[in-house]
């Protein structure tokens, strides 16, 4: 049916060209003389027929063409690995042309590419590392708009602006994280917008603190929130867990589709394992403090109320993955954490 509609709509368009004398819209672009004022309109409305009002055929390219020139995702590979390069608002998708070079490289060499790590600062545009895939690790220091992680295929994304943006709960990141999201990893030193991993079916995400609409029409993954919830909390979730404050969670929630529980003893250390991992992507002083909790963690388990798979089989790709990054890369020092920081 879609398809017969823009049939029968190219085919009206075609002629309507035909009777002006064009084969193609290109052809009409400027053509004030073509136009007519509706009957009985005011005659002040009109815009008078000139020549200098005609819009060129071929315009010039404006500042974006040198936006996308410089943007720095438009590189087959990061021309400085290691070393921070500056992000601005206007370079959006950033990591996807990546991604999508690196999955090119793989099919051609039938090889796995070495693990790509791109750290930048300042402030990112849309669809920060979307689609981004398996063996990239995106590290910015600054801000985010909307969309990070869109999409995410098994990349890791950490975001922070030092450890007073854990203490002060700084946005960092836009609404509708984690859009659609497969698996990989994403690690946010703030706070997010709204409807934060709305529709995620499969990464693990670490975030303190989400607007409105957290988790809605969630399907897989495991998200954790370490600081304060919006409203409408899981609407639609039919999958994955969540694991909030506790005296985050009282009165957000959806209770049509979501309820709470307590955790379990494997699930406290599963979560430790994840704080920790946190805390080496991003030195969160969040992270370290309840790392640093001699009883249980202050959590609770949010899951779907008609929850058709079990809590071993949603965390198991998780865990999956974290051991497998604990056998490729040697040991890591511990992250160092001041005092002022760990307390604040």
């Amino acid at each position: 049916m879609v398809v017969a509609y823009f049939r029968s709509l190219a085919g009206e368009v075609r002629e309507r060209l035909a009777q002006l004398g064009v084969v193609s819209l290109s052809e009409l672009r400027g053509w004030y003389d073509r136009l007519s004022a509706r009957f009985g309109m005011d005659a002040l409305m009109v815009v008078p027929i000139s020549d200098s009002l005609r819009i060129a055929p071929q315009q010039s390219p404006g500042l974006h063409a040198s936006v996308v020139e410089d943007a720095p995702q438009f590189g087959s590979m990061p021309v400085n690995p290691g070393e921070s390069q500056r992000i601005r608002n206007s370079d959006r998708s950033v990591g996807a042309h990546l991604s999508g070079e690196v999955m090119r490289r793989r099919a051609l060499l039938d090889s796995m590419t070495p693990e790509i790590t791109q750290e930048y600062h300042g402030s990112a545009g849309q669809s920060f590392g979307a689609f981004l895939a398996d063996g990239i690790t995106l590290k910015l220091y600054g801000e985010a708009n909307d969309y990070v992680g869109k999409g995410l295929s098994g990349g890791t994304i950490a975001i922070t602006a030092g450890p007073g943006s854990s203490r002060r709960g700084d946005v960092l990141a836009g609404n509708t994280v984690l859009y659609g999201a497969t698996s990989g990893q994403l690690f946010i030193v703030g706070r997010a917008g709204e409807r934060f991993a709305v529709r995620n079916s499969g990464a693990l995400a670490v975030v303190e603190g989400v607007g409105q609409h957290g988790c809605e029409y969630m399907t897989g993954g495991v998200v954790l929130v370490l600081g304060p919830l919006g409203l409408n909390f899981g609407s639609g979730m039919t999958g994955g867990l969540a694991y909030v404050l506790r005296a985050e969670a009282d009165e957000v929630l959806h209770r049509e589709f979501v309820a709470l529980a307590d955790l379990e003893c494997n699930e406290e250390s599963w979560l430790r394992r994840v704080l920790e991992e946190h805390g080496q992507f991003t030195a969160s002083p969040r992270a370290a403090r309840l790392l640093s909790r001699h009883g249980a963690l202050p959590l609770v388990r949010v899951q779907p109320i008609h929850f058709q798979g079990s809590v071993e089989a949603t965390w198991a790709p998780v865990l999956a993955r974290l051991s497998q990054r604990e056998t490729a890369f040697a040991p890591t020092p511990a992250v160092q954490v001041s005092e002022a920081a760990l307390h604040a």
